[in-house]
């Protein structure tokens, strides 16, 4: 018996498929471990619709901002600026300044501009908006995802589902608690405007009604804090979150939490011009619809920073910094459908993949045993093997296992084994055309390595092609399949081949060494 570089590389796997993979047995502290995914350890299934149409709206309104802005730095006399039916209008009072006016407008893509005396009317193109409302859908996954992240869930599944809905899986939620923090969390717009207070008609506010407010231009909105209290507004804000670069947890004077923001340079240029000339005024903080404070400006205030307080607990205003860093969703969200996996039935689907594995492994373990002699011995230790780099490869990478990556092992077992039958079979056949067995083990492998490693490279084609266009379930499933087809390379054929050499002197030694392959008499 002497060493190989194969059976060097096999006892090297082995030790790290063993170093890596304890602690994801022994779910011990220390370590990398597997996360179990939903359908194991039980939590929070959601289908959400997104109300694209609203990005549209949203749209029209920065557009509108960005036009009262420009007008505004610019010394450009525009008066009834607003959103109404799908167009921001304005009129332009002085037609001198129609070409500044018109340069402004070309540069902002996908809009549609009509002009009729000084009267103007912009509006988005069907492509414009198309493109918006996929642009909502896509956006809202990727902030859903990004505060799921800083909420320090582990593994959650955000997913698109068709064109306007997202599937949200959230894998160890247990408490009512933590479900309504996670929900309020994912669906909270987080959409933060710094407006205007009407101060020629604030007084009033108590005897308006909508309509009235809109003909003013304004907009009433409810106070955060004080409830039943009103503010009136105008509707075009002077600045929104989508300037916002950084939001973190503070506390005032008295140790209350509070959220310091941060714009960015245009903000907070923008946010400069407006405080500058509008001392002695006030400016209402606006969060997803809602006033939270509205003081007077004392002074310019430059530097691009401002406070947004109320009755927070700690735990509120550090998901409300996670929603405001993240970014507001272009457009609203809604549940369409809700469905809590308990932990027990999750319990019970380990506790079914387990039977079926172990199951599965012991039948095919005895019957490479009793067909093929000392090379099933070799055959099931390799397959040990293989399992061993799965679950070290996956806990290394913090992989998520799910019931149909459970799947995905059981029938990696069936295919590491497959390898070493059609190797057996050759090596079989050789030996009993009179090869020697050193000879018969070489051709064996020589014979069957393209067969193996075709039949494999498909399957890891078909793996990474359900990885790349599934979702959830179907990327677990591809996942495992593809790293137990890259670990049985390396077991079934490369350790195997080792073992075979390291033994050949002993089994050339043998009056039958056809025993050693299930060769009869």
């Amino acid at each position: 018996m002497k060493l190989n570089y194969r059976i060097v590389l096999l006892i090297i796997a082995t030790i790290f498929g063993l170093v890596y993979s304890i602690p994801s047995f022994t779910q011990s502290e220390e370590g990398k471990k597997i996360t179990l995914g939903l359908d194991l350890q039980g939590g929070l299934h959601m289908l959400l619709g997104v109300k694209t149409e609203e990005a549209v709206n949203s749209q029209l309104k920065s557009i509108a901002s960005g036009m009262k802005h420009f007008s505004e730095r610019n010394d450009i006399l525009i008066d009834g600026i607003g959103v109404s039916d799908g167009e921001v209008v304005f009129e332009l009072l002085d037609t001198d300044d129609a070409t500044a006016v018109d340069e402004h407008l070309k540069a902002i893509e996908g809009a549609v501009v009509h002009v009729s005396e000084g009267k103007y009317a912009i509006a988005m193109t069907p492509e414009a908006v198309e493109k918006l409302k996929l642009q909502a859908v896509d956006q809202a996954i990727e902030t859903i995802r990004n505060r799921l992240d800083q909420f320090g869930l582990a593994e959650p599944t955000v997913a698109k589902q068709g064109l306007d809905k997202i599937l949200v899986e959230l894998p160890g939620i247990k408490t009512p608690e933590e479900e309504q923090r996670a929900r309020e969390l994912i669906s909270r717009a987080a959409k933060l405007e710094l407006m205007a207070v009407d101060e020629d008609r604030a007084m009033r506010v108590g005897e308006m009604n909508e309509v009235e407010a809109a003909g003013y231009g304004d907009k009433i909105l409810e106070d955060a804090i004080a409830p039943g209290a009103k503010h009136l507004v105008n509707e075009i804000p002077i600045l929104d979150g989508s300037m916002l670069t950084d939001a973190q947890v503070g506390y005032d004077q008295n140790n209350r939490p509070v959220i310091n923001f941060t714009l960015n340079s245009e903000g907070a240029q923008i946010f400069g011009d407006f405080t500058g000339k509008s001392v002695g005024k006030r400016l209402a903080i606006v969060l997803d619809g809602k006033v939270y404070s509205a003081p007077v400006i004392n002074e310019r205030i430059g530097g691009g920073s401002g406070q947004i307080s109320g009755n927070y607990t700690t735990a509120e205003a550090n998901d409300l910094a996670i929603a405001l860093r993240s970014g507001a969703l272009l457009a609203p969200i809604y549940m369409m459908e809700k469905r809590s996996v308990g932990p027990s039935l999750g319990a019970d689907s380990i506790q079914a993949s387990m039977i079926a594995l172990i199951g599965g492994f012991l039948l095919v373990a005895l019957f490479m045993i009793f067909y093929y002699g000392m090379a099933g011995v070799v055959a099931n230790v390799a397959l040990v093997v293989n399992l061993l780099l799965i679950i070290a490869i996956m806990a290394l990478f913090g992989a998520t296992l799910t019931l149909p990556g459970m799947a995905g092992i059981v029938l990696t077992v069936g295919m590491a084994v497959d390898a070493n039958v059609i190797i057996s079979e050759r090596i079989r056949e050789l030996i009993r055309q009179g090869h020697s067995i050193r000879k018969a083990i070489e051709a064996g492998y020589d014979n069957a390595i393209r067969a193996i490693v075709d039949a494999n490279i498909t399957t890891l084609i078909a793996a990474i092609v359900l990885y790349v266009y599934g979702t959830g379930a179907i990327k677990g499933f591809a996942i495992t399949i593809s790293i137990g087809i890259l670990a049985s390379m390396l077991t079934a054929i490369l350790g195997t081949h080792g073992i075979y050499q390291m033994l050949e002197n002993r089994m050339g030694k043998s009056k039958t060494p056809g025993r050693y392959f299930g060769i009869k008499g």
